[in-house]
């Protein structure tokens, strides 16, 4: 537990998956220093079906506020007026809870609480996790005490702000590597088989499912097994898919306690998005990685880029996948387990397993001397 009186935080973490699991992780953090915690999240399911699992903690809802790329058309409009709610009601709820600081992962529901703290002069900050940063980041910067970045290369992204490398949170529930055997238990598989586990993230992949469709004929013989999370629409097809071709699988449209795919894995292939990556480097797993080619900015193939170029991970523009070269990439890593080890042994160096403790700690120091 932190030496230091116990404060309120408030943390805005709401939306996506990649904002909400790592302030939860930040959450928990402070919780067990004896900090109190108020989440801001979205309308939307995935934060609900989330914070389940963690009554300890209140939580607010925002209104949704995406901002339009043209503003000049009428959804511009809407903006500016749930944005204006989502920031009176930030105001309001300050006035009762009392905050000593703010933190907001990214998006724009934290765009408001990070104005408005800043307004009351409290400490804020805001955390990219991305190599890019996106547009609600850029303009909550102007306004946050620092910027925390999970990754180096995002720094010269923003030249007017102060910024602090703590790397990207990893959700605690993820816990540490099971046994194998202990994991594949779970899948009913063997565990003397080679792995692939192939995942698209919250929100499924449909585009690295249908690559791994076309695939598997040639992967079929190979002695591999699968564990493929396709998202809500894809897990039917799979099975039938792996069925056919006769190659042992598990199919679902998602697993919820992750820490066991990726100790069943020896291999996995995903999106590039900045908190998979983080977990993947936990668990200290090789990875091919297909950017999502639809991402803002692009962002998730300069995160993949990162990985690609320190030798952890292999590069796979979705649009140039061809099932023939990606099946011959799956086999050759499988087959290769001294490259696997090396890629495993850099893909941990690059993302700090302290991040979560990291945050904390500047958030800490933050309130310390504001008080003094």
């Amino acid at each position: 537990m932190s030496q230091q009186n116990p404060f309120r935080a408030v943390i805005a973490c709401g939306g996506t998956g990649g904002h909400l699991f790592p302030g939860l992780a930040v959450a928990e953090t402070l919780h067990e220093r004896g900090h109190e915690v108020l989440l801001f999240v979205s309308e939307k399911e995935i934060d609900t079906t989330a914070l389940r699992d963690h009554p300890e903690f209140r939580a607010e809802k925002l209104p949704s506020v995406g901002l339009p790329s043209n503003i000049l058309s009428p959804a511009f409009v809407g903006f500016i007026r749930r944005f204006w709610e989502s920031y009176s009601q930030c105001k309001k709820i300050y006035r009762k809870f009392r905050p000593s600081v703010v933190l907001g992962m990214g998006g724009f529901t934290s765009t408001a609480p990070i104005l408005a703290a800043r307004l009351k002069g409290l400490p804020c900050f805001v955390h990219e996790s991305n190599a890019i940063p996106g547009r609600a980041n850029r303009l909550a910067a102007k306004f946050a005490t620092s910027v925390l970045i999970g990754f180096e290369e995002s720094r010269q992204r923003f030249p007017s702000a102060h910024c602090i490398n703590t790397g990207t949170p990893v959700r605690r529930n993820l816990g540490h590597p099971l046994e194998r055997a202990e994991a594949m238990k779970v899948f009913g598989l063997d565990p003397t088989r080679q792995t692939l586990l192939v995942t698209g993230g919250s929100q499924g992949a449909s585009g690295i499912n249908q690559l791994l469709f076309k695939s598997a004929p040639l992967l079929s013989g190979s002695g591999i097994q699968i564990i493929h999370l396709t998202g809500k629409n894809d897990d039917r097809l799979a099975a039938a898919n792996y069925q056919r071709d006769n190659i042992s699988h598990y199919v679902a449209p998602f697993h919820h306690r992750m820490e066991e795919a990726y100790s069943a894995s020896d291999l996995v292939i995903s999106r590039a998005g900045a908190s998979s990556l983080s977990e993947i480097s936990q668990f200290g797993l090789p990875s091919i990685l297909i950017p999502y080619p639809f991402a803002t900015d692009d962002h998730q193939k300069a995160n993949a880029e990162i990985y690609s170029q320190a030798g952890a991970a292999e590069l796979v523009a979705e649009k140039e996948a061809n099932p023939e070269s990606f099946a011959e990439m799956v086999t050759n890593l499988l087959n290769d387990s001294a490259r696997r080890e090396k890629m495993s042994a850099t893909a941990r160096k690059i993302a700090p397993s302290t991040a979560a403790s990291n945050v904390a700690d500047v958030m800490e120091k933050a309130v310390r001397g504001a008080t003094k």
